[in-house]
Order: C-alpha cells, then sequence, then structure tokens
C-alpha cells in the first residue's frame, strides 16, 4: 500500500560501483508525489544507472532507496520503465503488447482491451491496434510503449532517454504528446535525458548530475505552468531557464562544492 504521508521517490546516501569503478554518488534526491523531474548531467554519469537503481532493477551499492515509503529491493508493477528502445515483443499486436502488464497482473480481459484502447487512443495510435511492431515506425513504436507502460497505471513512470533515437522533428511530437498525457495521469515520473530543452519543457525541476560519479550540482525549478506548448521555447522566461541548465552543466566540469538547491530564474 502506497504511504501516502511519504514522498514518491527518496535516495538517501545512494551510491553505486560495477567492480572498482564508481559510477555514481553518493546522492541524496528526493521527488514528490505528482511530481515530473528530469535528470541531465554528462555522458556516463550514472543518469541511467540511477533510473534502474529507483526501479529496483539493480540493487544500489551503498544508501537506501525508496519508494513511497518503502525500501525498493526488486522490481515493483507499480513503477513502469520507457526504454530509449520501445522493446514491444514482435510476436503480438499492438493491443497485446500494450495489454501485456494487464495480463501479467490478472486483469478481466474485457477491462483490459478497454484500457489499452483507451491508452491507443490517447497516444494516437488506435488504428494501428492489430498492427505487428515491425510494421510501426519508430515515433509510432515509442507512442505504444508508453501506453503500454501507463495502461497499468503506475503510481512511478520512469523514462531513460525515450525519445534519443528519434528524428528531431518527431521527438518534438513525443514531447508535445508526454505534455498531454501528463494531463491523464497522476503518476510521478522522472525522466533522463541529454536534451536541455526538452528536459526543461517537460519537466517539474531539472536536476544536474556532475560527470562520474554523478552527483546532483544543481536543482532548477521550471516556472512555468502546465499545460505548455510550443511558444513557451521561444519564451524569455524559457530562453533563461534554460541557459541556468547549460550553465550549471558547464561548472559540473570543475571540482564540485555545494549543490545549488531549488535554483529559480529571476
Amino acid at each position: 500500500m502506497t504511504n501516502a504521508a511519504a514522498p514518491a521517490v527518496a535516495l538517501s546516501a545512494v551510491a553505486h560501483r560495477f567492480g572498482a569503478l564508481d559510477v555514481l554518488g553518493p546522492l541524496d534526491l528526493t521527488v514528490a508525489d505528482g511530481e515530473f523531474v528530469a535528470l541531465v548531467g554528462p555522458s556516463g554519469c550514472g543518469k541511467s544507472t540511477l533510473l534502474r537503481l529507483i526501479a529496483g532493477l539493480v540493487p544500489a551499492s551503498t544508501g537506501r532507496v525508496f519508494a513511497a515509503g518503502t525500501a525498493v529491493d526488486g522490481p515493483d508493477p507499480r513503477r513502469g520503465m520507457v526504454f530509449q528502445q520501445p522493446a514491444l515483443f514482435p510476436w503480438l499486436d499492438i493491443a497485446a503488447n500494450v495489454r501485456f502488464g494487464l495480463d501479467e497482473r490478472q486483469v478481466p480481459r474485457a477491462e483490459g482491451d478497454r484500457r489499452a484502447r483507451d491508452w491507443l487512443e490517447a497516444v494516437g495510435i488506435v488504428d494501428f491496434a492489430r498492427a505487428l511492431p515491425a510494421t510501426l515506425s519508430g515515433g509510432m513504436a515509442q507512442r505504444a510503449a508508453l501506453a503500454r507502460a501507463l495502461a497499468p497505471e503506475p503510481d512511478l513512470l520512469l523514462m531513460d532517454e525515450p525519445f534519443g533515437a528519434l528524428d528531431s522533428l518527431t521527438r518534438r511530437d513525443m514531447q508535445a504528446l508526454l505534455e498531454s498525457v501528463r494531463q491523464r495521469t497522476s503518476a510521478t515520473v522522472i525522466l533522463v535525458t541529454h536534451d536541455v530543452e526538452e528536459a526543461l519543457f517537460l519537466a517539474d525541476r531539472v536536476v544536474v548530475l556532475s560527470p562520474r560519479p554523478g552527483r546532483v550540482v544543481a536543482e532548477i525549478v521550471a516556472p512555468f505552468a502546465h499545460p505548455r506548448d510550443e511558444k513557451l521555447r521561444l519564451s524569455a522566461e524559457f530562453l533563461e531557464a534554460r541557459g541556468m541548465i547549460e550553465r550549471a552543466l558547464a561548472a559540473s566540469r570543475h571540482p564540485i562544492t555545494e549543490p545549488e538547491s531549488a535554483l529559480q530564474p529571476g
């Protein structure tokens, strides 16, 4: 059962290493229930590793990871994940792929079909419900992967560079789609991305990590209301906030001092 008084995610002195290589932390991070947080940082700083620790796919080397007040000790259906590649089952049609998590949870078939169709409508590919994944474009396949992650109604949605393999125009479309879909779910979202503009357009808060081993060096609160549209990207407020993130990334390449907490433009 979810502890309503606890944050959606809390990391305490978390660090991770592969063999003798320190890749992450130690770091502390708290994500509020319903918050959308984006993680940005240099390649190899441990962003994806951090997401996998929260998902319970790998255990932290040191420190503790909590989700809704409970220690994470393995995968949980309340935590959905979307990867850079859609990872759809090639032998299942799109509707069956989206329904897969519901079938695993033994949701009645009629209810599973209804929820799968609702989410396929939400992501704009309901007409392809009976198509096989190989017939879909990259953007359409990622829409299906997003619908599959959301159909079980997870408390927490973890997204690891979900649009990184897409061309720039399709990526913009997917960002707009995610912003729209977000209005349909109360899930907390943590997004890993290398795209500063994407992070700022989508997130409530952008967390900047240092080079390996990744540590929190800045947190920039996005001062924009939802829903957001394309005009926001051209606003002076958006450009100022983007500059703050880019400066924090540049500064992170120098020795770490104290993190800047909850910076706000203006």
